[in-house]
C-alpha cells in the first residue's frame, strides 16, 4: 500500500501523460475517420435514391438520439451477446462507436451548409462548363468549409471531452488515470490536474479554429 503522501508532481505528471496518450490516440483516429466518413454519410443521406437517403436518415437519427455511453457499450458487447464472438479490443471498440458517432454530427453539419449555399452556385457552374463533381470541389467545398467551421470546430472541442467516456470500457484514458491515482493516493487533486490538460488541449484547438477563421476571412460570401 503506497504512502498516502508520496504522490509528486512528477510522479502524476508522468501518470496522467499515459492516460492522455490514449485520450490523445482516440481523438485523433476519430477525427481521421469521422470527417470524410461524414462527408460520405452525408452524401448518401441527400441522395436522390429515396431506400438510400431514408436509410441514412434513419441511421443518423438512431445515433443522434441516444447516448454515445450506451453506443459504446452496445460496440464492445454487442458482438458477445447477440452472435458469441468474443471481443478483446478495446480502443478498435471505442474508435467504431466514435466514428459512427460523430461521421452522423459531422454530416448533418455537411448538409447545413451546402444546403444553405444558394442555388446559383450550382448554376452558375454549369454555364462554365463544369462537372458536378468541378462543383462541388472548386466552387461549393471552399465556401462550405468557412460556413461549417465554426460549428465544426465546436464539435471538435466536444469529442476531446467526450474521450473520457473510454473508461466505461476501462480504457486507462486521462480521467480514469487521474481517478485511479486518486483512490491509490487518497488525495483528489489529480482529478483537477487532469482538467488542466484538458484546458490546455482545448486551447490549443481553439487557437487553432481561430487562426483557421481569420485565414479564410479573404473570402466573402
Amino acid at each position: 500500500m503506497p504512502d498516502i503522501t508520496s504522490l509528486t508532481l512528477a510522479q502524476a505528471t508522468t501518470r496522467l501523460f499515459e492516460g492522455f496518450g490514449n485520450t490523445v490516440l482516440l481523438f485523433a483516429l476519430t477525427l481521421v475517420l469521422a470527417v470524410p466518413l461524414g462527408l460520405v454519410v452525408c452524401a448518401c443521406s441527400t441522395s436522390r435514391f429515396r431506400p438510400l437517403s431514408y436509410l441514412f436518415k434513419a441511421i443518423i437519427w438512431v445515433v443522434r438520439g441516444t447516448p454515445l455511453l450506451l453506443q459504446i457499450i452496445v460496440v464492445f458487447y454487442g458482438p458477445g451477446l447477440l452472435f458469441g464472438w468474443q471481443y478483446n479490443e478495446r480502443m478498435s471498440a471505442l474508435v467504431i462507436a466514435f466514428t459512427i458517432n460523430y461521421s452522423c454530427y459531422f454530416s448533418e453539419i455537411y448538409r447545413s451548409g451546402i444546403q444553405n449555399l444558394p442555388r446559383g452556385q450550382y448554376e452558375a457552374g454549369y454555364v462554365l462548363g463544369m462537372t458536378r463533381i468541378q462543383i462541388f470541389f472548386r466552387v461549393i467545398m471552399p465556401q462550405m468549409i468557412k460556413r461549417i467551421l465554426p460549428p465544426m470546430s465546436n464539435e471538435i472541442i466536444t469529442l476531446v471531452k467526450d474521450t473520457s467516456l473510454a473508461q466505461i470500457i476501462s480504457v486507462s484514458e486521462l480521467v480514469l488515470t487521474a481517478y485511479n491515482l486518486q483512490n491509490t493516493y487518497a488525495v483528489i487533486w489529480p482529478l483537477f490536474y487532469a482538467g488542466a490538460f484538458y484546458l490546455v488541449f482545448n486551447g490549443i484547438l481553439t487557437l487553432l479554429f481561430g487562426y483557421l477563421e481569420r485565414k479564410l476571412n479573404y473570402y466573402k460570401v
